[in-house]
Order: structure tokens, then sequence, then C-alpha cells
């Protein structure tokens, strides 16, 4: 019974090896990850007498290196919930001591304490990695369209106060952007004043045909009077005005044009799961939201239940008991995965705006809380965790039919 605790950073790691009663085999040591410093541990375990199990923390993408590695090689890898083991070492390190060669140790003796509780790693298949990864970077290319909006936006309150308003930004599901396509055309208010109410509509109408939008006369004589109205405070004659207006345009459609390239992949990988048309079919979920769902969750058989599903997602109230007290109104958890609980939480918006089928559990799950007294925020996360539920059993059918 041999346990190596690794401490894992970026790129490095500290490994500490231990035999049951304390028993220090190797004390503390730095690993680099490389090839050499990898195959330097791989011939050190191999000279070991006795069953060897190597316990890490999830750190992202820091661990995958070593995590890799030694997979391949053939060992039994453990990998543990960081708050797992955070409750683990504040419950055992009486002084508080907070280095990496003490987390190695911490980690090691975690694994001779959980030996015969200790779960193998199993690598995801390829197809659930390749979407996770798409899946995260996506949610930070949506962080840069947010910024990238608003960065238009500003420009446009110099140029062209209150246009926003009046037009969609870009959609996942289309792919289209109205705003920047009109703004591209009709930069500042000065280009649509400059023309008579009649000669904008017939522009207008032009535009709206050429980029194949709805060509309507009263949008037309909508924007015709916010132009005539608004105020710019960055004149027309300045040379950097229309260069500031196009740049941020050509930024935003940048960031939308590899977001739109991100997610045609994404339903690409998870059209071709078992499990797709069954989450594709579920309430509130469209082409857009079943792969992201798909993404976040992977593979549901790797979860012992419905009830761990909801704990990845955070959104499971954890238990407060003291004698004959029992806590009811209890918050979510928030302890897993927040780009799942808000893609769940937008399968629900999608749900309750859309007026789902009165035969919907969900929706009508949904309608039951509301009427209970909750707000809809709190209403929309019971609703999620009802149908993460229905989720996790629908797609565990799948797989026990096939």
């Amino acid at each position: 019974m041999i346990s190596v605790g690794i401490d894992v950073s970026k790129e490095k790691s500290t490994v500490c090896i231990l035999k049951p009663y304390g028993e220090v085999v190797c004390k503390p040591f730095e690993l680099q990850h490389n090839k050499k410093s990898l195959e330097s541990l791989d011939e050190l375990l191999r000279r070991l007498d006795g069953e060897v199990k190597i316990v890490m923390e999830a750190t992202g993408i820091y661990n995958l290196p070593v995590l890799t590695f030694l997979d391949e090689k053939g060992y039994f890898v453990s990998v543990i919930n960081p708050c797992v083991m955070k409750k683990y070492a504040r419950n055992n390190n009486f002084r508080n001591v907070k280095t990496d060669k003490m987390d190695s140790i911490t980690i090691a003796n975690y694994g001779i304490e959980k030996w015969f509780k200790l779960k193998r790693y199993e690598a995801s298949e390829s197809t659930y990695t390749e979407l996770k990864l798409l899946g995260r970077r996506y949610r930070h290319y949506m962080e840069m369209h947010i910024h990238a909006l608003q960065e238009l936006t500003h420009v446009l309150d110099y140029v062209m106060p209150g246009v926003k308003g009046l037009f969609n930004s870009w959609t996942e599901s289309s792919n289209r952007d109205k705003l920047s396509d009109f703004v591209e055309k009709f930069w500042h208010y000065d280009l649509i004043t400059s023309m008579s109410c009649e000669e904008f509509i017939e522009a207008y109408n032009e535009w709206a045909g050429q980029k194949k939008y709805h060509q309507s006369e009263s949008k037309a004589v909508q924007v015709y009077e916010l132009a005539s109205n608004g105020i710019p405070t960055l004149p027309s004659s300045l040379p950097s005005t229309k260069m500031l207006v196009l740049e941020a345009i050509n930024t935003l459609r940048t960031i939308d044009g590899s977001m739109h390239t991100i997610l045609s992949r994404m339903k690409e990988l998870a059209k071709s799961l078992p499990e797709y048309s069954t989450v594709r079919a579920m309430g509130g979920v469209g082409d857009v939201l079943a792969p992201k769902l798909i993404a976040e969750i992977g593979d549901v058989r790797r979860l012992h239940s419905a009830k761990a599903l909801i704990a990845w997602a955070g959104i499971d109230p954890p238990p407060y008991e003291s004698g004959q007290f029992v806590g009811t109104n209890r918050k979510i958890s928030k302890k897993g995965s927040s780009t799942l609980r808000k893609t769940g939480y937008e399968v629900m918006r999608v749900l309750k705006s859309h007026q789902a089928p009165k035969d919907c559990t969900v929706y009508n799950y949904i309608l039951k809380k509301e009427a209970e007294g909750k707000s809809k925020k709190q209403a929309k996360i019971a609703g999620l965790n009802k149908f993460l539920r229905i989720y996790y059993a629908r797609v565990m059918e799948v797989y026990q039919a096939a």
C-alpha cells in the first residue's frame, strides 16, 4: 500500500510518497511537467515494492500533463475534487500550514486513509473532451463579445444616440447582426438627416433588400425621426469618427465569426452522440442549447445518480440540521459548474418565455413553484433541478437500451 500525493501547480508539481502509519518512502520533491521528469518519476514508482495509487487534485488544465502521462503508463490515478481535499486538510492540519510540501503530504495521507474508497480516473471519450473544450472557449468568446458590443454601443452614443434600441445585435441561431449591418451603412445621423424622409425610406428599403432583412417603411420613419431629434456629440466631419465606428464593428464581427465557427463544430460533434436527439427533444432545448448542455454535462454514465448531476451543477441545497432543528430555507451551494448553471437557467428562461405545452413536466413545475409564492428566479432554479433529474434518467435510458 503506497500512496503518491501530487500537489499540482503550473508547470511543476510537488510529490510525496507515503506508506501506512506515516512511513515516508520519499520526502516531498519537485517535479517539472516535462517528459524527462515524468519518466524519472515512472522509474522511481516501478522500483517500489507494493501496490501504488496516485492521488491529485483537479486543477483545471494544470494537472493534465501529469495525469495523461501516468494514466497512459497504466497507474491507478485518482483525481479528487479540490473542495473535498480542502475540507480534509482543514480537519487534519491543526497548525493551518499552507505550503506545496505540506499539501503533497496531506494529499498522500488522504490516499492512505481513503485507500479502499478511491475511484480510478477514467478518461472521457474524445468527443466529450473536445465538446467541453469548445464549450469553455465559446464562453470565453462570449465574454469578449459582450465587451466588444459595449464598446460599439459606447461609440454609437457619440454619433447615433438611441439607435441600438431599434435593431437587434448578433444572435447565435441566425448568425446575423442587424445593428452592425445598419451602422456600417449609415454610420452617423448626419448621413440620414442629409436626406429627406422619403429619400431615406427608399435608401433604407434598398439596404434591407440587399442584406435580406424585412423592408419596413414604418421602421425607416422611426429611424429618421430618431436621427432628426438626436444630438450627436462627435461630428461626422472628423476623419476619425467613421474609423472608430467601423473598427468597433469589425472587432465585434471577428469575435462573432469565431463564436459561430466554434458553435458549428459543437453542433456537429453533439449530433454524433447517441443522446443528442433525446436532449434536443426536451422542452426549452434548441439547436444552440443542446450542444452547450451536452458539452458541460459530458458523459452522464460517470455519475452514480441524478443527485450527482445536480451537485455537479451546484444547485443542491446543503442540509443544515442541529438537534431538533432542521433548516428548510437553504440556498444553493454554487459549488459546481457555473457554466452548467448558466446554460440550464437559459433553458428554463426559454421554456418559460415560449409557453411550453401543457404536458411539459418542468414547465408545470415552475408554474407550481411560482403559485406557492416562490420568486421567478427561485422557481426557475427549482425547475432546473427537476430538468436535470429528467435529463439524467432519459440519457441513461438511451445508453442502457444500446
